[in-house]
């Protein structure tokens, strides 16, 4: 229980101190630019129209929100780490007991693999609602709405307007994502232990697409 208790804690710290790079991702990815390009050049010397980066956006959100703003579905991204984390850890508790010995390399890879697929799985799914309603709070700001404007006054909303499989909007992708990351993570750690490129970074470059899906259909027709 302690260590649930610490983790929560940290993934709490790490979520806090992230959330306004991550606010900024969403926005990005739904296609928000409210700055307009500037003259900049390449590493080839020449000249092109670069958009803005994360710190001009971050300081355009200010201007407008203050830096309160930056924070905009911290409150419901939090519950989803929480409710997420504690899932997780009960869920490796229990499958925890069903390891056998004498396996091998590969086979322990697998059966870890596998394991901690149905534990993130069962936690993606636990708090997706939560994931949705954090996405909504973000995308407002590109339409000055309040609509979801809290975790119980946004889930009052969501369900009011599209029932119960509003919460769940995006899932399929996200799992997708999240399946297909694990996997190709922990095979390219076991088969290329020693390949140049970092395997977590090779396996999100792979697995974006189902990422941004999921976002996208999360806030689609919400505003």
């Amino acid at each position: 229980m302690a260590e649930v208790c610490g983790q929560v804690l940290l993934g709490s710290g790490l979520t806090v101190l992230s959330h306004p790079l991550m606010y900024i991702k969403v926005l990005i990815q739904v296609g928000h630019e409210p700055l307009p390009p500037t003259l900049g050049r390449n590493l080839f010397g020449r000249q092109v129209y670069q958009l803005p980066g994360l710190f001009a956006y971050a300081k355009h959100i200010i201007r407008i929100d203050g830096r309160a703003g930056l924070f905009k579905g911290l409150g419901p991204r939090l519950c989803a780490g929480t409710i997420g984390t504690v899932v997780h850890s009960k869920v490796v508790q229990i499958l925890g007991g069903q390891q056998k010995d004498k396996e091998s390399s590969l086979q322990q890879v697998v059966n870890e693999t596998t394991r901690e697929m149905i534990a993130r799985s069962c936690a993606t799914i636990v708090t997706h609602p939560f994931h949705v309603i954090t996405l909504r709070c973000m995308v407002q700001f590109i339409g000055r709405e309040t609509k979801y404007s809290g975790v119980f006054d946004s889930i009052i909303t969501v369900y009011r307007e599209e029932g119960i499989l509003g919460f769940f909007a995006g899932l399929i992708p996200r799992l997708l994502g999240d399946v297909l990351s694990l996997w190709i993570c922990n095979l390219l750690a076991h088969l290329i232990n020693t390949y140049a490129i970092d395997d977590s970074f090779f396996a999100s470059m792979l697995t974006y697409p189902f990422v941004l899906v999921s976002n996208i259909m999360a806030v689609n027709n919400c505003g």
